[in-house]
């Protein structure tokens, strides 16, 4: 048995061997659980590659070959269109950059036989006597060419908004003078469309001297243009390379001007309304402006507005389509009889062809010209007051008052007469319920105002004798000599003590930011009723429409200015009806002012774009600019700048503000040189892009350009917050506690601005404990220990708004003259 036994073996399984499921022991979940669970959702299923319209790597390879040969092709055309039979005319704008050089002698050379070209049109642009149309039937282009004047700089600036290629004419030795310099300043600002830079007398110079000269010239336009080439322009070979590189260069997209369809006025009629038409006729009426000329950038609509450069906004009535002035299919010899559709080449007669209106405006479909929107003053808040209101007045009417009236007066007319003292009060209150943030800045300038004269008064001035004063007077009664009194004529007086007095508000707020004194006279809580604490400026909240002014229910706000501003953009680029480009029309503007026609009779070129939807509505439009290094002057915020937006020109009177991410931007009392500062205006609606430009206009007519930049947003719910800095100065300290004077100099101040947390200049906070006395005395404690030169501050916040000065009309400006000397900022005695 025991031998049977160690020769049994185990058995073992084979392949075919049963394997039975393992125990459920509950840890698992059942289908109705994870039903549940997942509360009706689905997983996501899986796309195949072609439900993703996945494609291969040859496909993707093909598709974006397509797609760049598509994209080439598309500059290609658009560059040979310009100028070409179904494009406009390219329009050339010459440029004296320098007072020693003749742009007439350039346009004079362009217009030379040598050169292969046809002048077929004297005097093309409405209002420049030096303007001329040239074909050109080699390359197959036609030019219009013109040469206007940069005495005005916002005529020169308009002109460079709508031109196609400028030519920048320089001296030889120096380049361009400091007008030139100023005046590159601003092209450059609003955006310098395709250029070319030329310059004559280089073959007068010595052979020896001229490659030397070319060197200097080239390292003096490298400042500006890096990777311009210069070219000479002293022969009509000259001319004819010039004319070659205009046609054929690259051209430089400017976004503002070519989402919006323009034109240059060539022929501009002015036909008074009659009697009839409510206007009256006659030079100081209204009438209808007829303007003819090429449209550029996108399709003219005739239901849209358009806006005249440095006049306003207009209806168009209807659009007409006359025979093209400057056709390019011109023969070279003069026929023995003209036929159809041919020019006389020596009297540039052409055959007339009757004019087909286009379309005609329909008056349902007509964008309106309003800017504001309507106020209701009927439309504010409205609520019943409740039974608790009402049994509080009902108490406070029957409350005797002891008055002296009329004899015979009844009790119900004794109710009506108002006695002194409340009539008084009345009148106060109605005046502080009306202050805007107007009135208050002139009483924070009064302060500073006093200040100054505390602060900037000689020790021991303040009690002058008579005799102190014959010397005064002995000592500035000494003899001038010549160049002293021709010096002195070119100086004025008054325009010097506002200097003065401007640099030194912008030192003293540099020196102590926002800081103010508390009045003596009036108490500081009726003095910033209209200021609050913020424990934090960064996260404390502020409601956007708290307390908005009047002047907000006059304009119009989106309700997502960025998807507006890319629908409103995508929508122009889809158009394909209306005049398109390239089509020489006649555009029937009514109701325009007379003046429009004198301002072309007085030499000045017509500029006419074509609005986009809401763009004459007014509204709060935020530019982001940076100061300008030219200007050193100081700018206030509120102060009347002119102001450069696209294609539009105008005066308002706008508010500084710091460029921040946060929700609320504090304000700045003055334009900042070394950092980007965010103007806030109220204007007409602009998409961007834009230009930006800042004018400031002298005593003298001049205006200096102060800021250049580019256009922000569309906004009126951006807060700017204005803030004041009380100061105070510590009296006793121990410790972590101090006693605080000269921040307020009575009781109920204190108890007033108790909540408000203060600050000191080392870092420490803390806030007011209590009052002592009934002199301003104040208990606070901090976090840490006090210093005694330590001051104390207490930061208060009011919301603030531009000022409602809007004027569409800009004077025009005096040619600029660089002054000699500045006064710096930091030669002023500041003591």
């Amino acid at each position: 048995m025991a031998a049977n036994e160690e020769k049994q073996q185990g058995h073992r399984p084979g392949i075919y061997k049963q394997k039975n499921k393992g125990h459920k022991h509950g840890k698992h979940r059942t289908k109705g659980e994870i039903e549940r669970e997942n509360k009706g959702r689905v997983s996501v299923t899986a796309l195949t590659k072609k439900q993703r319209k996945e494609q291969k790597r040859m496909d993707r390879r093909h598709k974006a070959n397509q797609l760049r040969r598509n994209k080439k092709d598309m500059v290609l055309t658009e560059k040979r269109r310009l100028g070409s039979r179904d494009g406009p005319p390219h329009l050339v704008a010459v440029v004296s950059l320098h007072a020693g050089v003749d742009a007439g002698a350039v346009t004079k050379l362009l217009r030379g036989e040598g050169t292969g070209g046809v002048v077929h049109q004297e005097r093309c642009i409405s209002g420049v006597a030096d303007s001329f149309g040239l074909l050109l039937p080699r390359f197959k282009q036609r030019f219009i060419f013109l040469s206007h004047s940069t005495a005005d700089i916002h005529s020169l600036l308009d002109v460079a908004k709508i031109a196609d290629s400028l030519v920048f004419v320089l001296d030889s030795t120096e380049g361009w003078d400091s007008y030139g310099d100023y005046c590159l300043s601003g092209l450059f600002a609003q955006g310098l469309p395709s250029h070319a830079l030329v310059c004559q007398g280089l073959s007068d110079i010595p052979v020896k001297k001229k490659v030397e000269s070319r060197r200097a010239l080239s390292k003096i336009t490298e400042i500006r243009f890096p990777e311009a080439r210069l070219f000479p322009l002293d022969s009509e070979q000259d001319a004819t390379l010039l004319l070659r590189h205009l046609g054929t260069q690259r051209q430089r997209k400017l976004g503002f001007r070519s989402r919006r369809s323009h034109l240059v006025a060539q022929q501009v009629t002015f036909t008074p309304n009659g009697p009839a038409e409510g206007t009256g006729g006659g030079p100081t009426g209204l009438g209808t402006l007829c303007v003819s000329g090429y449209v550029r950038g996108r399709p003219l609509q005739v239901d849209r507005l358009v806006h005249i450069s440095g006049h306003g906004d207009f209806q168009l009535s209807q659009i007409d389509a006359p025979s093209d002035p400057l056709p390019l299919n011109l023969t070279t010899a003069r026929p023995t009889k003209p036929g159809k559709g041919d020019v006389d080449m020596l009297d540039g007669v052409e055959d007339e062809a009757p004019v087909r209106v286009l379309m005609k405006a329909n008056p349902s479909c007509r964008e309106s010209l309003q800017a504001e929107a309507e106020v209701d003053p009927m439309d504010g808040e409205q609520t019943w007051p409740t039974e608790t209101e009402l049994l509080e007045a009902e108490e406070a009417r029957k409350i005797k008052r002891v008055m002296k009236v009329p004899k015979g007066t009844s009790d119900y007319q004794a109710s009506w007469i108002v006695d002194e003292d409340e009539e008084e009060n009345g009148e106060v209150d109605d005046e502080s319920s009306e202050e805007d943030d107007d009135d208050d800045d002139m009483l924070d300038e009064a302060m500073d105002g006093e200040d100054e004269d505390n602060i900037f008064q000689e020790p021991g001035s303040g009690c002058v004798s008579e005799e102190e004063e014959e010397e005064v007077e002995e000592l500035c009664s000494t003899e001038r000599t010549g160049t002293d009194v021709r010096y002195d004529e070119h100086i004025d007086e008054a325009a010097e003590v506002e200097g003065l007095k401007r640099y030194r508000e912008a030192r003293a707020n540099e020196m102590f930011p926002d800081e103010v004194d508390t009045p003596l006279d009036v108490a500081a809580r009726i003095r910033f009723q209209r200021y609050r604490g913020l424990k934090s400026f960064r996260a404390s909240p502020w409601d956007s429409m708290e307390n908005l002014p009047l002047n907000y229910s006059r304009i119009f706000q989106f309700q997502s200015f960025e998807r507006t501003r890319r629908r409103v953009l995508a929508e122009a680029a889809a158009e394909e009806e209306g005049a398109m480009v390239g089509w020489y029309v006649t555009l029937h503007i009514i109701n325009v002012p007379f003046s429009v026609m004198e301002s072309v009779q007085s030499g000045r070129p017509l500029m006419m774009v074509s609005l986009l939807p809401h763009e004459q509505k007014m509204s709060v439009m935020h530019l982001l600019v940076r100061r300008h290094p030219s200007n050193t002057e100081p700018i206030k915020s509120k102060e009347e700048l002119v102001l450069h937006c696209g294609f539009r020109r105008f005066r308002a009177s706008p508010i500084f503000s710091q460029h921040t991410s946060a929700d609320k931007h504090k304000m700045e009392r003055f334009l900042r040189p070394d950092a980007p500062t965010v103007v806030s205006v109220y204007a007409p609606i602009t998409f961007p892009p834009a230009g930006i430009l800042l004018f400031k206009q002298r005593n003298d007519g001049i205006q200096d350009l102060v800021a250049t930049g580019s256009l922000l947003s569309c906004d009126p719910q951006r807060v700017v917050l204005k803030r004041i800095v009380l100061s105070g100065h510590p009296f006793k300290i121990n410790r972590r506690s101090a006693v605080v004077r000269y921040m307020f100099f009575n009781r109920d101040d204190i108890m007033w601005f108790k909540p408000v947390e203060l600050r000191t200049k080392w870092g420490r906070r803390g806030h007011i404990k209590e009052a002592l006395g009934t002199h301003g005395h104040m208990k606070c404690v901090f976090d840490n220990q006090m210093r005694s030169q330590d001051t104390v501050l207490m930061n208060l916040y009011k919301r603030v708004y531009p000022r409602w000065t809007y004027d569409p009309y800009v004077p025009l400006s005096l040619p600029w003259v660089k002054r000699e000397t500045t006064v710096e900022m930091d030669d002023l005695d500041m003591e």
